[in-house]
């Protein structure tokens, strides 16, 4: 299924709606103008393989994108609109884009790329040696494809802890409307997706999770509504005016939500809601907990990467039986290996591996990284360098990032459990935990807070929030120090970007 299927049943029925603006985008839409486009890219020399890559805020433009892709073949490369022109300009030059599309919103940052292509197209705006969105897709023509080959995506990793990898699958052997792609094959029977789903997306579009979740619901039939920026209560006023029926969110969207007076939670219905996804980043038991005693039964948790070596998933229900878990295997077979390679027992601490019949995922460009990923003994294993464990009955608790992992006086400390402690604590706005080196520990613990607004970041709050810490963990995981900052580095996406902090603490001797 893709919307041209639904064009032909349902033909104005919304394929997407702009949360805040109300603009809406049918499916009648959304078929013939991604059809324009992929007539254009096709007459501009573009070839199946080829990679498009666009660089936007969320804008209904941005599935038109996606499915000129989808539906001819092509690789689309969403780049993170929130990068240096330098940072973005080495993902279009990386992933080898032959056409690039970017939103007017984004002028100053797309004025200083240096890249060379040879389709430039802009919408919502004016660039210079940008040509106009509109008139390619007149251009174009609405005459039908001679034929639909698969496209996929082709997306680059965060950068949290390294310069951004471009994770290219090899193409579906599959036409645009046969079944087999893995998204709609993985998550629609998972989730219930389906005609009557009306999907809430918050976060930003370029991002691997928002980007094929939206495809899915167009691959279903449903309707997306997409806010044009996260915001905690305008969230729940979307979920109430638009009947939400599902929603993906970050658990640092969770704690805003959670942080919100009582007032103005109860003020919104969001009984339509029949299931909250939660994923990229892990949730704090606390959050979570307090989040099912809101909502009731309706979180849906998976574990996975923008690799797609492999994925778990969990509901409420058994959530609530094992708290912390990220659920049973929902794709490939969970591993949990040593350093030195080998298979470690139930309830060990290790590498995350996941097995599956062939590898799955390269890294563009770098047969290195690529090869780094695999277990040196069996190729079909691979990770991204997450740690965790697993439980008698095949559970995975995560632990964190192996890059994250704090090693002080041969013991390990996990940043992750520190950083969940704090989360729901009242003068916390947020906090990162990174280890730094240390002549007599190896490394010891050092935390950057965010105070919570209208909290005094002094002595007292630093002396508060140490003895918290003393009486609820261990004392070699408890901060040697505490730094407060009027913000922190994550990404859009929930991700903290620890290099940053890393080379700040480092940069002040």
């Amino acid at each position: 299924m893709y919307p041209g299927t639904w064009a032909a049943t349902t033909p104005d029925k919304p394929a997407l709606i702009m949360a805040g603006s109300g603009q809406v985008l049918t499916y009648a839409e959304l078929d013939e103008r991604s059809l324009r486009l992929a007539n254009h890219l096709r007459e501009a020399g573009l070839e199946t393989g080829d990679v498009v890559a666009m660089i936007s805020d969320n804008r209904p433009e941005t599935y038109e994108v996606y499915w000129a892709a989808l539906r001819s073949g092509l690789y689309v490369t969403a780049v993170n609109s929130h990068l240096s022109a330098a940072e973005a300009s080495y993902i279009v030059t990386d992933c080898g884009a032959k056409a690039l599309v970017v939103s007017g919103a984004l002028a100053e940052m797309v004025a200083g790329l240096e890249v060379d292509v040879s389709v430039r197209l802009v919408f919502g705006g004016e660039i210079d040696r940008y040509a106009d969105y509109e008139a390619a897709l007149e251009s174009g023509g609405d005459a039908p494809l001679a034929a639909q080959p698969h496209g996929d995506d082709l997306l680059y990793s965060s950068g949290t802890t390294g310069r951004p990898k471009g994770i290219k699958p090899p193409l579906p052997p599959i036409a645009v409307d046969e079944p087999g792609y893995l998204y709609p094959l993985m998550f629609a029977p998972a989730y219930g997706f389906d005609t009557d789903t009306v999907y809430l997306s918050p976060a930003p579009v370029y991002h691997a999770a928002p980007l094929r979740f939206g495809g899915v619901i167009h691959t279903t039939g449903g309707t997306l509504v997409m806010m044009e920026r996260f915001d905690a209560e305008a969230a729940l006023a979307a979920v109430e005016k638009y009947r939400v029926t599902h929603t993906q969110m970050v658990p640092t969207m969770f704690v805003r939500l959670l942080k919100l007076p009582d007032e103005v939670r109860q003020r919104y219905d969001v009984s339509t809601l029949r299931c909250v996804v939660h994923a990229a980043a892990p949730c704090p038991v606390d959050v979570k907990q307090r989040m099912i005693d809101w909502l009731g039964p309706v979180l849906e948790e998976y574990y996975a990467s923008t690799e797609a070596n492999g994925a778990t998933r969990i509901d409420s229900a058994t959530w609530l039986q094992h708290p912390g878990s990220v659920g049973q295997s929902l794709l490939g077979t969970v591993r949990i290996v040593g350093d030195d390679g080998a298979e470690l027992p139930t309830g060990e601490v290790g590498t995350i591996y996941f097995e599956r019949e062939a590898r799955t995922f390269s890294y563009h460009n770098d047969e290195a990284k690529t090869k780094a990923t695999e277990h040196p003994e069996h190729p079909s294993w691979t990770t991204v360098g997450d740690l965790g464990y697993l439980d008698e009955e095949g559970f995975l608790y995560l632990t964190d990032r192996k890059a994250f992992m704090i090693i002080s006086g041969g013991v390990n400390i996990y940043p992750q459990e520190i950083e969940d402690l704090f989360t729901l604590h009242p003068a916390v706005a947020d906090i990162a935990v990174i280890g730094v080196p240390d002549e007599e520990m190896g490394e010891r613990v050092v935390a950057f807070v965010q105070p919570a607004p209208e909290v005094a970041a002094d002595g007292a709050l630093a002396s508060e929030l140490t003895a918290y810490a003393r009486e609820r963990i261990a004392h070699y995981k408890v901060p040697r120090e505490i730094h407060f900052r009027d913000s922190l580095p994550r990404t859009p996406t929930g991700k903290m970007v620890k290099g940053r902090l890393r080379e700040e603490y480092a940069a002040q001797g």
